[in-house]
């Protein structure tokens, strides 16, 4: 891919290009806002990493005019703003990821896959993820089950996702937490027991079986009962 990282400090900037370069990706980098913004409007980019703090003009400016030009490229923030209020406002600019510094580059590569993944839904495509009487948009982000809305944490949609994407495949622990969490969880952790746990109570009909199944010792998977059937897998497998 081609990926665009507007970054103003020169260390972070040469940890991104390395890593993404010896990932087969060619990096181009911006030092400041204004050039930034430049060469994503000129440029053809798969990917743009973006942080806020940047000379010349905002990270948010830079995102919030990207988009009123319409480039719809995808957009992460890298950033070490880190308040509620700094996430909101980015992603509702129009970033479609934000990671706070510092992060692991494992972490950033699997949100660059889901990212991407997401990207490539094709707009003659139906979005939608389902499972019987589960819906999920990929798009909105929006869960039903039976034609009614369903809230869902960004962590409980996150591994909806990651197993409505690959049913029968089956996850471990340690793949979920790498793939949700980063890899920088402790591994002993029984969070993602917990969110499994949570999911199930807010997916599953009353007198029917789960639609995660346990595989003890090994982890989970979603695994379609005959005659329930989801949308075929577009996206790539993790």
């Amino acid at each position: 891919m081609r990926i665009l990282i507007v970054e103003d400090e020169s260390r972070i900037a040469d940890f991104l290009s390395r890593g993404l370069h010896a990932e087969s990706h060619f990096c181009v980098i911006a030092r400041d806002g204004e050039e930034g913004l430049a060469l994503a409007l000129e440029g053809d980019f798969d990917l743009i990493l973006l942080d806020l703090m940047l000379p010349g003009m905002h990270g948010h400016e830079v995102c919030q005019q990207l988009r009123m030009n319409k480039i719809n490229t995808p957009l992460m923030i890298l950033t070490a703003m880190d308040s509620v209020d700094d996430v909101i406002t980015g992603l509702r600019l129009g970033a479609d990821d934000y990671m706070t510094k510092p992060f692991s580059f494992e972490e950033l590569l699997a949100r660059i896959e889901t990212v991407m993944r997401r990207s490539s839904i094709k707009a003659d495509e139906d979005p939608c993820l389902r499972a019987g009487s589960l819906v999920f948009d990929r798009q909105s982000l929006r869960v039903t089950v039976n034609d009614k809305n369903v809230h869902m944490t960004a962590k409980e949609l996150a591994i909806l996702e990651l197993l409505l994407s690959n049913p029968g495949k089956l996850f471990s622990r340690e793949r979920i937490l790498s793939n949700v969490w980063g890899l920088n969880m402790d591994p002993l952790t029984n969070v993602v027991d917990v969110y499994i746990g949570k999911l199930r109570k807010k997916i599953d009909q009353d007198g029917e079986e789960s639609l995660i199944e346990t595989v003890r010792g090994l982890g989970y998977r979603l695994d379609l009962p005959p005659g329930i059937g989801s949308q075929p897998n577009r996206s790539s497998k993790i």
